[in-house]
């Protein structure tokens, strides 16, 4: 067995982007930033429509701008969570401290969860939304495309978001054996 805690015997190695790259929660956080990217994207390009006999543009979702908003709110925090948890799996192979180790892992779960969480609130509240849209507000149906891709992409986050949470939570029960394994046997863990 490989010493060090969870990888931990590279810590202060050269950085492998191949290694980084294959990672399955690596590749999930790249699929999540990517949705985000659709969600708050097509919110902010075709989300907002303006009619002639108004002077202000409204919500494509039902003339709410609460949910124009939040679809937005949520697609940029999610966007920006994702690049720093990109750049902690950079960093991670250098972390040499199996608790500062648990420390990361264990946010990871918790805010993973949390998107998981909020990304699920915002597709259901697009979704009812735009079912209780009046056609009447979108003659033309400007935008309807972009809409329903906001509404997707939510739903597929909630799966990337719940798959990155249960790859940290693998990744944490490797962590607490690898230390349990090192306390029972510590002259194992010396390389």
């Amino acid at each position: 067995m490989e010493g060090g805690a969870y990888g931990a015997g590279k810590a202060g190695g050269a950085f492998d982007p191949y290694t980084l790259v294959r990672q399955p929660h690596t590749i999930l956080r790249v699929v999540s930033w990517v949705f985000s990217i659709v969600v708050f994207g097509s919110i902010v390009n075709e989300g907002y429509l303006n009619n002639p006999e108004e002077e202000e543009e409204f919500c494509i979702y039902n003339r709410n701008p609460n949910a124009c908003s939040y679809g937005v709110t949520v697609g940029v925090l999610a966007f920006l969570t994702c690049l720093l948890y990109l750049a902690l799996d950079v960093y991670f192979p250098q972390i040499s401290s199996v608790k500062d180790r648990k420390k990361a892992v264990l946010s990871d779960i918790g805010v993973s969860a949390f998107w998981a969480f909020f990304w699920f609130v915002g597709f259901c509240f697009l979704a009812n939304q735009w079912q209780v849209s009046k056609p009447k507000d979108n003659p033309l149906n400007e935008g309807t495309d972009a809409a329903r891709a906001a509404i997707a992409f939510s739903f597929f986050s909630i799966f990337t978001w719940s798959l990155t949470a249960a790859l940290a939570v693998r990744r944490f029960k490797e962590l607490t054996f690898q230390e349990e394994y090192n306390t029972l046997f510590p002259a194992s863990a010396q390389p």
